[in-house]
């Protein structure tokens, strides 16, 4: 997804806080742009010149919202769209999804990921919850039940994620919509781990010499997992989101090998 691309490098370096500013600008936009059709249209409209969308995002957005939302917005009405309704839900995973990357600075996302499942169980299994939660109450109403149960225990970028999932459930059931919350939590997760084949095992040494080279890269604290595999004869290979390094020594020889084939 080109707009996870745009993401990281929108959080690269930032601060948890800086993070958590994106994400509820980004929320913010997916509420404006779910609330009005003609501006989606507007946005997602192939045939309209990107520079007229610049203009609009500009208008509507410039004094609200700070740059680097604008420029994911931006990059968002660059894309072609199937259904305009589709930019509201990736402009939501998005904003979980630079909340998650708050939680990883503060290094807290596993916590997150933990009291979010929780809370799902909770809210969707009491019938009085459930009620105060999808009833006619306001969204401000809605917000402060949640910040009134999570906020002395739960981290705060939970506490965060509960309260827009409640204010912006636009139409989906509670189950649903703590489902794509959780969506968007894993493929945050996913992109901040790498997989490290090697052909033996490697030290601990080694291991945080490598964690703290692709935390370099990337701009974030990430996981990495060890996978053992003598198959690759030598070397290292390294994925890594959308990523793959192979130095293993099998992928050379299969490269040299394809290089020779091609010259015969």
């Amino acid at each position: 997804m080109i707009a996870r691309g745009a993401l990281d490098a929108a959080v690269k370096g930032t601060s948890a806080a800086t993070a958590s500013e994106i994400s509820l600008h980004l929320f913010f936009a997916a509420e404006v742009f779910a609330a009005n059709t003609s501006l989606r249209r507007a946005i997602t409209d192939p045939s309209r010149e990107i520079s007229a969308k610049k203009s609009l995002i500009n208008d509507l957005f410039g004094k609200k919202i700070g740059k680097e939302a604008i420029a994911l917005i931006t990059d968002l009405a660059a894309l072609r769209w199937s259904l305009t309704k589709d930019l509201i839900y990736v402009l939501e995973q998005l904003a979980i999804e630079a909340e998650a990357s708050a939680a990883n600075i503060n290094n807290e996302l596993d916590r997150v990921e933990e009291e979010l499942f929780i809370a799902s169980r909770t809210f969707t299994s009491s019938t009085d919850l459930r009620s105060a939660l999808v009833g006619g109450a306001s969204s401000q109403v809605k917000v402060a039940l949640v910040h009134e149960l999570l906020s002395k225990n739960a981290a705060s970028s939970t506490v965060k994620l509960v309260g827009a999932l409640v204010a912006q459930r636009r139409g989906r059931s509670i189950e649903a919509a703590f489902a794509d919350y959780l969506f968007g939590l894993a493929n945050r997760r996913n992109r901040l781990i790498a997989v490290v084949r090697t052909a033996a095992p490697i030290s601990a040494a080694q291991q945080t010499r490598l964690a703290r080279a692709l935390e370099k890269q990337v701009g974030q604290p990430i996981r990495v997992n060890i996978q053992v595999d003598p198959s690759i004869v030598g070397g290292v290979s390294v994925k890594f989101a959308d990523e793959l390094i192979d130095a293993s020594i099998s992928n050379r020889l299969a490269q040299a090998g394809r290089a020779l084939a091609g010259k015969n």
